[in-house]
């Protein structure tokens, strides 16, 4: 008895906006950005976990941001003159995310995205949505929304209404 199994892309097609960490670079949904601005430092709280930077005041609203790079362990972070803040509008919140800078747009579609593979329990992949490629670039498309609604960042509660 033969199986066949099938391959089902992760994500629709669609626009994902790519930014870099470190030498990777990685996709998320266009639709779920509201604006991209430069670095400039937040206000720290305290007993705040360390890849929460802090929180800035943006036209009245109170945004946490969080540094990416501290969030996926890519080393020791550096803030320059490409070092950017994506605001992204998740659930009923704004959320700053601090990424090394932001490449472009891209379509990605069921002929050029893949699911993620699976590895070991150690690695945890369940925020990647698939890998796309685009000419000889490889991203790694995020669930932005279920890594920032995910226990241990606690910054968007999951809306049941």
């Amino acid at each position: 008895m033969e199986q066949t199994l099938e391959v089902q892309a992760p994500v629709g097609s669609g626009e994902y906006l790519t930014y870099t960490l470190g030498q990777e670079e990685y996709g998320i949904d266009i639709l779920k950005v509201q604006e991209i601005r430069g670095y400039e430092p937040p206000t720290t709280i305290a007993n705040a976990p360390p890849f929460l930077k802090g929180v800035i005041n943006l036209r009245g609203v109170i945004v946490p941001i969080v540094d990416m790079r501290i969030k996926f362990n890519l080393g020791e972070p550096s803030y320059d003159q490409f070092t950017v803040v994506i605001i992204l509008n998740i659930g009923r919140r704004v959320v700053g995310m601090v990424v090394d800078g932001v490449s472009d747009v891209i379509q990605l579609n069921s002929d050029n995205l893949r699911p993620a593979p699976e590895f070991s329990a150690t690695l945890d992949t369940r925020h990647i949505l698939g890998l796309g490629t685009v000419d000889e670039r490889m991203i790694i498309v995020v669930d932005i929304e279920r890594l920032m609604s995910s226990r241990e960042m606690a910054l968007i509660e999951t809306a049941t209404e």
